[in-house]
This record gives C-alpha cells, structure tokens and sequence, in this order.
C-alpha cells in the first residue's frame, strides 16, 4: 500500500514539535518500537531545524515542506526549504562542522540523520534551497493496513 502526505509549515521553532509528531501519527498504524520511531522523529527534527536556524536563519515567514511517503515497508523522507542552500555539502556532513559557532551548535545534525537512515541524500545550492531525502525500511509487522 502506498500513502503519502505534504505538509507545509512556518520556519517556526515551535513547528519542530508538530513535525516529529506528525510523523510518529503518520506511522501510527505500523507496529514500530519507541526506539525505531524515536530514530525516525529524530531525523525529522534535525532537518526542520537545520532548515529553520540554518536554511531560513531563524525568519519564522519563510516555509519548510515535508513530505513523507509510506511505500509498504519502505519510508520516504523528504524535508525542503528554499532558503540560503549550502556551497559545501561534504565540508556540511563533516561531524561537528557549523556555520552558528556564536550559537553553540553541535554540528552534527547531518551525522544523526544519515546513522538513523538507511539512505540520505542532499541536494543544496547557494541561494536555492536545501532538499533533503531521507530512506528508512520500516521493521514491523504491518505498515498501514
């Protein structure tokens, strides 16, 4: 069974919250562990906020867009802004690297999604945005019956 849904949200902190929630209700029908789907709302709210403080540079008018698509047992991620984009995207994945060190940043929000995902890719260019597509095979019982 295929399902899928789009969400468009403010680049709002507070929307990190609902887009981890959204996905956990996405996937409510699956028989997921909490840890497995702690993993995958993980990923989602690293990538939110990394299009919101990053992508967006905190102004709360510009849109994130999620999509997330349930093909069987596979899960498809997909996270979009159309904010400032990255130059480097290997130098971005490098653990540790940020662009906010006045802010105390980890940099290592790239490295959480790709260890919680079973594939990730990036596609980003300076003042163009950020797409970022993240791929999880479910483990569980039955996904959406």
């Amino acid at each position: 069974m295929i399902n899928n849904i789009k969400i468009e949200m403010n680049a709002n902190k507070n929307n990190i919250t609902f887009a981890r929630g959204a996905i956990a209700s996405f996937l409510m029908n699956c028989d997921l562990t909490i840890n497995f789907l702690n993993e995958i709302k993980t990923i989602i709210s690293e990538a939110v906020t990394n299009s919101i403080v990053h992508g967006y540079k905190n102004d709360e008018n510009k849109k994130v867009y999620l999509e997330f698509i349930l093909n069987n047992d596979e899960l498809t991620m997909v996270i979009e802004d159309f904010g400032v984009g990255i130059e480097d995207i290997e130098k971005a994945k490098e653990p540790l690297f940020t662009t906010k060190l006045k802010e105390e940043r980890a940099g290592l929000g790239f490295t959480i999604m790709e260890v919680f995902s079973d594939k990730m890719e990036i596609y980003s260019a300076p003042n163009k945005g950020t797409k970022i597509v993240c791929y999880k095979h479910l483990i569980c019982n039955e996904c959406n019956d």
